[in-house]
C-alpha cells in the first residue's frame, strides 16, 4: 500500500487550517482582531448587565440605552449602556415606599459586577427605605397613642427609634434626597 496526501477536500481538518489562515476574508490584521474579539465580548458584556437591571427593575425601570463603537468590522458593538430607574418615593405611602424602594435597590445589584454608579443607586434606595420605615413607624406609634394604646407597648417607639437611627447614619453618606433627580441611571463602565 502506498501512502497518499490527502487534500482539503478529502481532510476536513486540513481544509479547516487552509480555511483559518483565508478566513480573514474583511482583510483584518492580528490586531483588528483582537480588537474585534474584545468588542464582542464587551457588547455581550455590556447587554447582559442592562437587560438584569431592566428584568428586575420591572414597572419602575426604563428603556436600555446602549453607547455603540464602530469595530474594525464596521459592525457597531454597545461598549457602555444604561437603565433609568424611577427613585421617586411613593407620596404618601411609606409601606409602598418601601416596597419600591426593595426593587430599586435588587435592580440595582442585579447584575453579576454592579459599578459604582450602580452601588450608589442601590445605596439612595436603600436610604429612602429606610426614610420610609422611620416614616412608618413614626405613623404607627402616633395611631397607637391616639387609640389609647398604654405606654407599656413600646416596641413601636422602639422600631421607629431604630429606624431613624439607621436612617441618620446612612444620611450621614452625603446623599441629598431633596436634590437628587428622581431618576436614576444604571451605567456599565469600560
Amino acid at each position: 500500500m502506498t501512502p497518499t496526501r490527502a487534500t482539503a477536500s478529502e481532510n476536513p481538518r486540513a481544509g479547516q487550517a487552509a480555511n483559518a489562515s483565508n478566513q480573514n476574508v474583511q482583510g483584518l490584521d492580528a490586531a483588528q482582531l483582537e480588537q474585534l474579539a474584545d468588542l464582542k465580548a464587551r457588547d455581550r458584556e455590556v447587554r447582559a448587565h442592562e437587560a438584569a437591571h431592566q428584568a428586575v427593575g420591572g414597572q419602575y425601570a426604563g428603556a436600555i440605552s446602549y453607547v455603540y463603537e464602530r469595530g474594525p468590522d464596521g459592525a457597531q458593538y454597545a461598549v457602555g449602556g444604561e437603565v433609568s430607574i424611577d427613585t421617586a418615593p411613593v407620596d404618601g405611602d411609606p409601606q409602598a415606599t418601601i416596597e419600591k424602594m426593595r426593587t430599586v435597590r435588587a435592580a440595582a445589584l442585579a447584575p453579576a459586577e454592579p459599578s459604582p454608579q450602580d452601588r450608589a443607586v442601590a445605596a439612595q434606595a436603600m436610604q429612602l427605605m429606610l426614610q420610609a420605615q422611620a416614616e412608618l413607624a413614626s405613623e404607627l406609634s402616633e395611631r397607637d397613642e391616639s387609640a389609647g394604646v398604654s405606654a407599656d407597648s413600646a416596641e413601636p417607639r422602639r422600631v421607629s427609634q431604630d429606624a431613624s437611627s439607621a436612617y441618620q447614619s446612612v444620611s450621614g453618606l452625603g446623599l441629598d434626597t431633596e436634590a437628587r433627580p428622581t431618576s436614576e441611571p444604571f451605567r456599565a463602565t469600560a
